[in-house]
Order: structure tokens, then sequence, then C-alpha cells
């Protein structure tokens, strides 16, 4: 007999993923589709009049990301894009290598691509050249099929999962203010989405030694915050929503400054898609027609 406990979310992962044989990675139902878009939709319509709509493919620059600092802070999490390099002859002989029993990955180099990790990172690079960072700051919506090298059967740890984000560059205050107004905001939206939920401080899953000390760094100043959402009554809460303050990090590594010269600093919120999505099945079910009447309302059930 298993000792393991039965998974009390196995019937809602049934109804809602296919399995393609890798952990965290699924095909997804018309019935789970169909919720995503609505839920994309009811985003939409927080956005603000004045920011920048981008829309990101699933795929970075390496050498952009390598700036960044996410090697420095997340290396166990980045998905890097490999292929055949090669004279056609090489390439060829490394393809069969398979067919002999051999092992055909060896003759793997990098591209200088890598999966995208966060829908915001391309953001920064993207908009260095236009100059300047206006005094009003600049606010964008941006979204991505993202990529974390996390695998595991649980449906709140998806290695791919789609990232909505609206990122506020310009002064500290404004970014400040901004964070602020949506922590407010998204207790008020989980609300009418009728989801339990509470907001607490939070630091990023920092690498090794050296990235608990900065977890510990990140916690004390306040820089992360999180909109947790039980799953289902006991279960520990999972990170739906994160507000996050930069400080002036991706304004030095970039050159953003203001007209005065001054480094703006960045800040986001960020909407994890496919958490939300989950989690608006497993407290309501699976028939989105019996949700309750504020919840049909907000996502036009």
């Amino acid at each position: 007999m298993s000792s393991e406990a039965p998974d009390p979310l196995q019937h809602i992962g049934a109804a809602l993923f296919r399995p393609l044989g890798v952990d965290g990675v699924y095909a997804r139902t018309a019935l789970y589709e169909d919720l995503v878009e609505r839920l994309t939709a009811f985003i939409s319509r927080q956005r603000d009049r004045s920011a920048e709509i981008l829309r990101f493919p699933p795929l970075m620059s390496r050498e952009q990301l390598e700036k960044s600092g996410y090697l420095k802070s997340f290396p166990n999490l980045l998905g890097c894009v490999c292929a055949l390099h090669g004279t056609e002859a090489e390439i060829r002989a490394a393809a069969e290598r398979y067919e002999e029993g051999g092992d055909w990955t060896r003759a793997l180099a990098p591209a200088d691509l890598v999966l995208s990790p966060a829908a915001c990172y391309p953001v920064y690079p993207l908009i260095a050249p236009r100059g300047a960072v206006p005094s009003a700051g600049l606010l964008f919506d941006v979204a991505a099929d993202c990529f974390r090298r996390e695998p595991s059967r649980s449906l709140d740890r998806l290695q791919s999962f789609r990232m909505r984000e609206f990122v506020r560059i310009g002064p500290p205050e404004e970014i400040l203010a901004f964070r602020q107004h949506w922590m407010e905001r998204a207790q008020r939206l989980a609300a009418q989405l009728a989801l339990p939920c509470r907001l607490d401080a939070a630091s990023d899953p920092f690498f090794g030694r050296v990235g608990q000390v900065m977890a510990v760094s990140q916690l004390q100043q306040s820089l992360k915050f999180e909109l947790l959402i039980p799953y289902y009554a006991g279960a520990k809460p999972t990170a739906c929503m994160s507000f996050n303050y930069h400080r002036d990090q991706f304004g030095v590594i970039w050159g953003l400054k203001d007209e005065a010269g001054a480094t703006a600093h960045t800040g986001c919120v960020a909407f994890g898609m496919d958490r939300l999505a989950i989690a608006l099945f497993c407290v309501h079910g699976l028939e989105p027609a019996r949700w309750p009447g504020s919840v049909r309302a907000a996502l036009a059930l």
C-alpha cells in the first residue's frame, strides 16, 4: 500500500490539464482556457489607459538576461535554449548518434536565447535606447509565457506558466505609491472573485547561501509582498499575485535616467494567470455556471 496521502486537487487537475510526459508541463483543456481568457479580459479592464501594451514571446536574449543579474540570483531556475551547431556533416552525425543508441545531446551548444523567467525582464533593455524617462514616468502592461525549472506535480508549481504584469518606471515615490495602490486594489479584485486571501511580505527564492542573505534583506526592506490564496481549506496558501519594488536595480543596469540625470526606479505588480485560474476552480468548483454571482459578473460568465 502507498503511504502517500491522496491529492485533494487530483480531480481538478484531471479536468483542466492533460499530461505531456513532464511534470509541470501540460496541455490545457477548453474549460481551462476559456476561464483564462475571461480572467485576462478582467485584468485588462483594470489597466490604466496610459499603459503601453507589450506582449513578449516565451524566449528572450541570453545576453540581456545575463546582464540583468538573473544568474546571480536564480541560476537553478533558468532554462536555456541549446542547438546543434557546425557543418551539415557534424549535425547529421550528432543526430544519427541517437539511432545508434548514443547520446546525441553531447553535441548541443548554447544558443543566444533563454526561456523567459518573468514577463518584465525584456522591458528594461527595450526602453533603454529611448532616452530619458519622462517626468511622469512610464507604465507598461506586459505578458509572456514563462518558464522556471521546478519539476513538480503540484498544480501551483508549473514549469511552464503565464504571467501578466503592470510595470512602472519612474521616481521612487511614484513606484511606492503605485505598489501600495495595487496591494489595496488586488484585495478588492480578489473579493470580486470570491477568493479568500491575505497579503504578506515575502522574498524571492534566491539561490544558495548568499541567496539566503539576499532573501532576508528583501524581507527587511519590504521590497516584495504577495497575495496568498489557499486552494482548499487547510492548504498552505499559494502566491497568486506579487507586488515588487526593485529600487534602482534595473535603472542602474540599463542606464534608465530621468531628464535631470537621476536613476529611475522600477516596480511591478504580477498576476500569476495559471495560479489564479486554478484557484478559481479549486475554490468554486468545475462548473462556472454555478459560481457566485459576483464572480460570474466579473468574468462575464
